[in-house]
């Protein structure tokens, strides 16, 4: 079997963040971040896939792989198996790491293709159960940027569901935090792992009704019975949904004044 491959999609015209590919982070572009969590996994190949010259010529520059994609596409994981063609047509597991996700832990993209290598599922995605804490905080960021930050609920380790609200409601929610310091929220992270004949069956399919409702392609394929393996992962070192928004930018340059900044240069 060929080594898995990582695709970072890195789109310049981002409805709510236009141009975030090449927002500096802490004076670091976000797809150079992104591109760093995959660059020191050895288990797996990268590369960017963007639809515009000037990230193109971005990448180049800092010797990043990369490969230009039809604007036209219309998601993140048609984007990653049109790079995937281009790149690494061989490849039989490939990951779609989302370029807005700079602060993905290397160590959740090893639990993802350990976890599709096991062959029984068609998608492999982690997950954080958030503490109390996070949770508050989690609830804190959503009063500002409401589509930021995706939750899941899973049962056997299978997704059962994701949204853009906080789920699942809890209705005794004090009696929870007395019995357990973890809730029973679980916060998706912005990683998908497809065995390659899934991802191929995935893009030939239309939008599904949540799908565009919720903006969040992975309910495309629950709502046509697609197996989505939930691996429950430790919080990386900064714990930070999507950038989604300039807000969430700021959030993350205060969560790296706050912690350090892995980012090594």
């Amino acid at each position: 079997m060929s080594k898995p491959l990582i695709v970072i999609p890195a789109r310049m015209a981002s409805k709510r963040f236009p141009g975030k590919p090449l927002a500096e982070i802490a004076g670091v572009s976000m797809v150079r971040r992104t591109a760093q969590v995959a660059e020191n996994l050895v288990e797996a190949d990268y590369v960017i896939a963007t639809d515009h010259a000037d990230i193109a010529a971005h990448c180049e520059g800092h010797g990043l792989p990369v490969v230009m994609t039809d604007a036209e596409l219309p998601s993140g994981s048609d984007r990653a198996l049109a790079a995937a063609r281009l790149f690494k047509p061989e490849a039989d597991i490939i990951l779609n790491l989302q370029g807005d996700a700079p602060f993905t832990d290397p160590a959740h993209v090893t639990a993802i293709i350990a976890r599709l290598m096991e062959g029984d599922v068609d998608i492999a995605t982690p997950a954080i159960q958030l503490s109390w804490d996070a949770l508050e905080g989690l609830r804190e960021a959503k009063k500002t940027t409401p589509f930021s930050g995706t939750t899941v609920i899973e049962v056997e380790g299978r997704a059962v569901w994701f949204s853009k609200n906080i789920i699942p409601a809890m209705r005794k929610e004090l009696a929870l935090r007395e019995a357990d310091p973890l809730s029973p929220v679980l916060r998706h992270i912005g990683l998908y792992g497809f065995r390659r004949e899934a991802l191929e069956r995935f893009v030939a399919l239309p939008q599904s009704q949540y799908e565009t409702l919720e903006g969040l392609e992975q309910l495309r394929a629950l709502e046509n019975g697609m197996s989505i393996a939930i691996v429950k992962v430790d919080p990386p070192q900064i714990s930070s949904p999507g950038i989604d928004t300039k807000e969430d930018l700021a959030r993350a340059e205060a969560l790296i004044a706050a912690h350090g900044d892995p980012f090594q240069s």
